[in-house]
């Protein structure tokens, strides 16, 4: 569907994109995940049209698009601050970009109330100025007004960074709802690593202009390929090298490499006893309540601290000054 191929993208002495190939599969919901200033805005707007490539080619089912001018490649765009116009009602939002094409005014008025409809927005909602919207009304409308043009592609940057943190779930819920409905191409740009978790079919971790990772939620969480990636995506324990030498871990794991492991990675019980299973005797200095969960540090016996992560039960908890065991899966370690 979209491929990128031998992409570089330098903006004077600054090199924003190094030699970037990607292919993006038709029907995915595929995200740009990275910290600000890492390129996945940047390769985004060369796919729209925004920015040209100082070297590469862009395809768009075989097409090269590389040089095809903004209105012509049929990508719909929705930025971070929305872009709507404030002066106009929905509706005259909705169908601005349709006016610009010279549609006729029935075909207009078919197409905004039809596509108003599938995003949830009401007549009484159509009539009023967007300034008089929710943060997640107007947000359907960027969607409406990007998806009424019938692009082949859906580019959304960064469009819930601006929300609360229960409307943006919420609208996140939504937007995948959206994009499951339309069956349309998306290209999702954010840096919040739950966001591309929850809501992608795969995921390009970018770093420096460089994609460090593409996989699905799964292989990325799971299986980070690289020690940026392992530590930007979820919270993770670095196993300090002591932890290791003073325990079994030292039969299964190279001593001369970073250890990591995912916080829920490191149970208070023997959950799923292996061969590879080892126990570590510790006692408990500090804890974390956020309600579903609470995260206990544990300090190991022999040197270092371990963060792990028990669910609320109902059961009596562990409390700080509590001695313990904990139990890591040899395999569940990630090294560099």
């Amino acid at each position: 569907m979209i491929t990128f191929k031998d992409i570089q993208i330098k903006f004077g002495d600054f090199h924003a994109i190094k030699n970037l190939n990607l292919n993006i599969k038709e029907g995915e919901f595929f995200t740009f995940l990275g910290p600000s200033g890492c390129g996945k805005t940047t390769i985004l707007r060369s796919l729209v049209g925004f920015i040209q490539p100082t070297d590469g080619q862009i395809f768009l089912k075989d097409k090269d698009i590389t040089n095809v001018s903004i209105e012509k490649r049929e990508i719909g765009m929705v930025f971070q601050s929305y872009a709507l116009f404030p002066t106009l009602d929905v509706y005259e939002n909705i169908a601005f970009g349709l006016k610009v094409k010279k549609t006729p005014k029935a075909d207009i008025d078919r197409m905004v109330k039809e596509i108003a409809g599938k995003v949830d927005l009401n007549d009484e909602q159509l009539a009023k100025k967007v300034s008089e919207l929710s943060g997640g009304q107007q947000q359907r409308v960027a969607i409406a007004r990007a998806l009424v043009l019938k692009p082949s592609i859906l580019a959304l940057d960064e469009p819930l960074s601006n929300l609360d943190a229960k409307l943006r779930v919420q609208l996140r819920n939504e937007l995948k709802d959206l994009q499951k409905k339309f069956g349309i191409t998306t290209i999702y740009v954010t840096h919040d690593q739950e966001e591309a978790l929850t809501l992608s079919d795969r995921i390009a971790v970018f770093n420096k202009g460089v994609i460090e990772q593409v996989g699905t939620p799964r292989e990325i969480y799971n299986e980070s390929k690289t020690e940026f990636v392992c530590n930007f995506i979820g919270d993770i324990n670095l196993i300090a090298p002591a932890i290791i030498e003073n325990s079994d871990l030292k039969n299964y794991v190279d001593p001369h490499k970073k250890s990591y492991i995912r916080n829920e990675k490191v149970n208070l019980s023997p959950v799923a006893q292996r061969e590879d299973t080892v126990r570590l005797k510790g006692k408990i200095i500090d804890q974390e309540f956020y309600g579903l969960y609470t995260k206990y540090t544990v300090e190991v016996i022999g040197g270092g601290l371990l963060k792990t992560l028990e669910t609320e039960s109902g059961s009596a908890q562990p409390a700080v000054g509590d001695e313990i065991d904990v139990y890591i899966n040899a395999t569940d370690i990630l090294q560099y």
